[in-house]
């Protein structure tokens, strides 16, 4: 398995939950979660790129 891809599908998980408890009513733990999901999927990407 390609290094890098576990963080960026993970992230890319975490994003989505962030994103529906964002538009609940508890927007700060959204938004925490949403910017740790987008940090992953930011990481997951570099390490495909730089391991190709």
């Amino acid at each position: 398995m390609r290094e890098g891809l576990i963080p960026a599908v993970l992230g890319t998980v975490v994003t989505a939950s962030g994103y529906t408890i964002l538009r609940g009513k508890n927007k700060i733990a959204g938004m925490g979660i949403l910017g740790f999901g987008a940090a992953h999927m930011i990481l997951g990407a570099i390490d495909l790129i730089e391991h190709r």
